[in-house]
C-alpha cells in the first residue's frame, strides 16, 4: 500500500524513477519527449525527480505508457505486471515469447472451421466455427460450444453458457491454444501444426479436455482447423451447420486428416 507520509520530494523521486523505467525502451529521450509533446528540458526535470507534471500532462503520459496515476505512488513494475500471468516476472523467460507477437503468417487472424470427434458421442463429429483475432501483442480465439453437445450433458444452452475463449501461443512446430469457458468452468488444450494443402490453410493436431478419466468417453482426440480466409459464404455456411454430424457428413479433406479409423496415439 502507498505510504501516506511520504514527502513531496519522495513522491517526485518515485515518479522520476518510474518514468526512467518506462522510458528505457525508447532509444532517444528527445524522440520520446517529442512524441509526448513535452519540452525536453521539462521532461528531464520529471526524470530527475525535480518536478511533477500538470494533471493534463500526467494524463498524456499515463495514456501513452498505458499506466494509471498510481505511477506517482507505486513502483511501476507492479503496475505493469498486474494481471499479466504469462508475461509477468515469474514466467517471462519461459512463456512470454510464445504468447506475444505471434506472426500472422504462422497463424492468421480470421474465421476457422474446425472438426473433431465428439467427446459426448463417439459415433458423431463436431463441426464448429471460431474467430482468431489480435489485441495488442496477444492472439486470442473465441467461439461457441455446439448446442446439441451441451444438451446431451444437461448443461444450459444460452449464448453466455456456450461461449468459450482462449489465447494462442507459438510452439516449435505449430501453435497451442488454451481455451476456457466462462468462469473457468472447463478448460481444453489444443495443439495444431500446419499441413500441406492447396491454399496452405489447414492445421491438424489434437484437443485434450480437463476432465477425469472415464471408460465411456475420450479425453483426447484429433482436430482439424481450416482457415476460411474471409470466404463469407463458407463462414455463414459453417455457422448455420455447426453442431453434431455423422462421419458421412465430414468434408473430404477433414475426413482424411482426422484419420477416423486410426486410434489416436
Amino acid at each position: 500500500m502507498p505510504n501516506p507520509t511520504r514527502s513531496p520530494a519522495q513522491l517526485r523521486n518515485m515518479f522520476g524513477s518510474n518514468l526512467r523505467i518506462l522510458a528505457k525502451n525508447y532509444p532517444s529521450i528527445s524522440e520520446l519527449s517529442r512524441r509526448l509533446g513535452i519540452n525536453r528540458t521539462q521532461f528531464n526535470r520529471y526524470l530527475s525527480g525535480e518536478s511533477f507534471p500538470r494533471p493534463d500532462v500526467l494524463e498524456r503520459i499515463c495514456t501513452f505508457f498505458d499506466v494509471d496515476a498510481r505511477v506517482l505512488l507505486e513502483p511501476v513494475e507492479g503496475l505493469l505486471n498486474k494481471g499479466q500471468v504469462l508475461s509477468g516476472p515469474v514466467l517471462t523467460d519461459f512463456a512470454s515469447k510464445g504468447v506475444t507477437n505471434l506472426p500472422e503468417d504462422t497463424f492468421p487472424s480470421g474465421f476457422y472451421r474446425f472438426s473433431r470427434r465428439s467427446f459426448v458421442d463417439g459415433d458423431q463429429f463436431v463441426i464448429g466455427l471460431v474467430y482468431v483475432f489480435r489485441s495488442g501483442e496477444y492472439t486470442y480465439l473465441k467461439g461457441y460450444e455446439a448446442r446439441e453437445a451441451m444438451l446431451q450433458q444437461g448443461l444450459p444452452v444460452s449464448a453466455p453458457s456456450r461461449e468459450f475463449r482462449g489465447y494462442v501461443s507459438r510452439q516449435e512446430d505449430g501453435v497451442s491454444i488454451t481455451i476456457t469457458r466462462r468462469n473457468s468452468t472447463t478448460c481444453s488444450f489444443n495443439y495444431l501444426a500446419r499441413v500441406a494443402s492447396f491454399e496452405n490453410n489447414f492445421w491438424i493436431g489434437y484437443v485434450a479436455r480437463t476432465v477425469r478419466e472415464s471408460l465411456g468417453s475420450a479425453r483426447v482426440t484429433r482436430m482439424v482447423y481450416e482457415h476460411l480466409n474471409g470466404d463469407r459464404r463458407a463462414i455463414m455456411s459453417t455457422a448455420r451447420s455447426a453442431g453434431l454430424i455423422p462421419e458421412s457428413a465430414l468434408m473430404p479433406f477433414h475426413h482424411r486428416l482426422l484419420q477416423v479409423d486410426e486410434p489416436f496415439r
